[in-house]
């Protein structure tokens, strides 16, 4: 019998240990746990490749009976250098311990997956396509983004906003809109937080909103989502468009040193590479743009923005004369812009009523941004409004606050989805997002 008096020895509990750090841990005892990656059974000695959130490690144990791929297990072993073993380090397994067993083999061999094979099976199965390296790793890109998003923006005295999803008129009219019924009356999902952040503007000067917003167009291309990650700035007190092109250009040039600090390995493993963010990006207007992409290329642009081949052309242009993989595109016509943007001036100072202060951002040959000065005269609001053959009435609830003084104000907005899309090379939009709804997908 015990003496109640003496303490009781009791062993230490093992601290679990991530396949990113066994490195530091050669000789010594450590627990893993994680999925079952892969395995393989040579008879008297078997190999389970262990994935957790940080990577991937090589356990070789003898007489083990090896779950399905993708069970739950937790290892303990001696770390042991190991040149052909993922990270250079492999496990030899003393015990293992299913957690959770898979009850049914995968619908997809996850070691094996590429995104270029069965990729509607792949958005099918994305409850398990999502545990793939290759797949987490362009999430882990994206919430970075959005880390430096937050951080960047904070550090230049913006606060977060949240705004209204349910909304009783879009924010650019349109028919590019989800209807729902609100209690009986007519209400949609917004297609953007733009009126609402514009008349934050009035409350905290410099706002900013991570936030979905829903767009119902009928696309069925690799650049399109029904429903996508937006990051939306605006600022008060602006001088023209151009403070806000630099605030994005000094957040742009924040994420990427961010992301080779974070994500180095991501890069590697999706053989992408972080672009250099110049000082300041290259600026050329629409008419110029589209004169520059037919005169060089020989190609016409048709309509009254450019189209994505002639998106690709100016770009590559930009990327081969300046070494730049951004390009903004100016000075768009009314035509062109949402009933908010603001007029451009003449030489004489005096409005142009048909070119805007409205901007895209172009990053690797496709459209990431859109943005520009907004319209802050409530006379001038009301006109554009009427020109735009909206309703008045419907427009109250934003147009109202334009009697109170509101400062002269701009901001822009990313596609979170597009701009992790086009860092690391992924061809389908839909693959940097963990649940995509395009029009033909509402599950998983």
């Amino acid at each position: 019998m015990t003496n109640p008096t003496e303490p009781t020895q009791t062993q230490p509990k093992l601290a679990r240990t991530l396949t990113r750090d066994l490195g530091q841990l050669e000789g010594q005892m450590v627990k893993l746990q994680g999925f079952v990656h892969a395995r393989r059974d040579l008879g008297g000695v078997q190999f389970v490749v262990l994935r957790d959130k940080t990577g991937l490690a090589q356990c070789v144990g003898s007489h083990l009976s090896l779950p399905l791929p993708e069970s739950s297990v937790e290892i303990l072993g001696t770390v042991k250098a190991h040149k052909k073993a993922p990270g250079g380090y492999e496990v030899q397994v003393e015990s293992m311990k299913v957690l959770s067993a898979a009850t049914q083999a995968s619908p997809l061999e996850i070691p094996k997956m590429e995104w270029n094979v069965n990729p509607e099976t792949m958005l099918d199965y994305r409850y398990v396509s999502l545990r793939g390296l290759r797949e987490r790793a362009a999430l882990k890109v994206q919430g970075e983004i959005v880390y430096a998003f937050h951080t960047y923006l904070r550090s230049q005295g913006f606060t977060e906003i949240s705004t209204p999803k349910i909304v009783s008129a879009g924010a650019e009219g349109g028919a590019n809109l989800f209807k729902l019924d609100y209690f009986g009356e007519q209400a949609y999902l917004a297609q953007s937080p733009q009126l609402y952040k514009q008349i934050m503007v009035g409350v905290f000067e410099r706002v900013y909103e991570v936030a979905p917003v829903y767009r119902a167009e009928e696309h069925a291309t690799s650049r399109h989502l029904n429903e996508y990650l937006s990051l939306d700035v605006e600022m008060g007190f602006i001088d023209d468009e151009d403070d806000v092109m630099e605030l994005e250009t000094g957040f742009l040039s924040f994420a990427m040193e961010r992301l080779g600090e974070s994500c180095a390995a991501e890069f590697e493993l999706l053989g992408a590479s972080i672009p250099k963010v110049p000082q300041r990006i290259p600026r050329i207007t629409l008419m110029d743009a589209r004169a520059l992409v037919t005169e060089k290329f020989g190609h016409q642009v048709g309509g009254k923005d450019l189209d994505p081949e002639a998106e690709r052309l100016l770009c590559q242009h930009y990327a081969e004369t300046e070494g730049s993989d951004f390009v903004f595109v100016t000075k768009y016509p009314r035509a062109a812009r949402p009933f908010y943007t603001h007029a451009d001036h003449q030489e004489d100072g005096s409005l142009n009523p048909d070119l805007t202060r409205g901007f895209d951002l172009l990053f690797r040959g496709i459209e990431i941004t859109s943005g520009g000065q907004r319209i802050h005269d409530h006379a001038m609001l009301m006109e554009s409004i009427d020109a735009y053959k909206m309703n008045r009435e419907a427009m109250s609830g934003y147009s109202e606050v334009f009697k109170y003084g509101m400062p002269p104000h701009g901001g822009f907005a990313i596609g979170a989805e597009r701009l992790t899309a086009k860092l690391l090379g992924i061809a389908n939009v839909r693959y940097a997002r963990a649940f995509p709804r395009d029009r033909n997908r509402l599950t998983p």
